[in-house]
């Protein structure tokens, strides 16, 4: 093997660990935002993580971070929440979740 073929070896590997931590930090941002918003709409215990549960599934099935502000948006809207509310702590929770991935919680 080259030290070509290892260099690229290298990167792949590095590309393939960055896109699961993507991956893992976005579903677990998800999960944390449906508990955000749960709290909000005054849903608490297991009903709260269902309702987490529930919320985030669009991002998986109807097209990733949209559907998950458009689902979130229309629920909260009646508690006076914006979606640009929604998208400002989606970001923090972003740091947050990454955050909790690198120290292993």
């Amino acid at each position: 093997m080259t030290t070509f073929d290892k260099r690229e070896e290298a990167f792949e590997k590095k590309f393939a660990l960055d896109e699961e931590l993507k991956f893992k930090a976005e579903a677990r941002r998800n999960r944390l935002l449906g508990l955000w918003a749960a709290e909000k709409l005054g849903i608490t215990g297991d009903a709260a993580t269902a309702y987490a549960r529930e919320a985030v599934a669009g991002a998986f099935a109807e097209g990733g971070d949209k559907a998950v502000m458009a689902r979130l948006g229309h629920d909260l809207s009646a508690k006076g929440v914006t979606e640009a509310e929604i998208g400002s702590h989606m970001g923090e929770l972003l740091t947050q979740a990454i955050a909790q991935l690198k120290a292993g919680i």
